[in-house]
């Protein structure tokens, strides 16, 4: 399944100017990748956004987001928000700064 470049550029002009940020295909789509920690993707029409487990509960309860789980084992600390949570730029920003705020907390791999 091919993913939606539209929702991949409107993550790189989030992104922007971000240091030491890599694109590279995954999930059958796109990761965004920053000191080798992956921060957010899209898989189809869906954004994949890491952040900590304690932000985790927090999302799973807010509309549009479930857990990420492309095998039958969900991932931790992995949620996807279906494309009507991410229809207004201020929440696509939202979750983009989520998942790059945990990446840039980990250590560079």
């Amino acid at each position: 399944m091919a993913y939606d470049e539209g929702l991949a550029q409107r993550i790189r002009s989030v992104l922007k100017g971000t240091p030491e940020l890599v694109e590279k295909k995954m999930f059958g789509g796109v990761g965004f990748i920053v000191n080798g920690n992956m921060a957010c993707g899209v898989s189809g029409d869906q954004l994949i956004v890491r952040m900590s487990e304690a932000e985790h509960a927090d999302a799973l309860a807010r509309p549009h987001v479930h857990v990420f789980d492309m095998t039958g084992r969900p991932m931790k600390g992995w949620i996807v928000i279906d494309p009507a949570g991410v229809e207004e730029d201020k929440n696509l920003e939202a979750w983009v700064e989520c998942g790059l705020h945990f990446a840039q907390g980990l250590p560079p791999k």
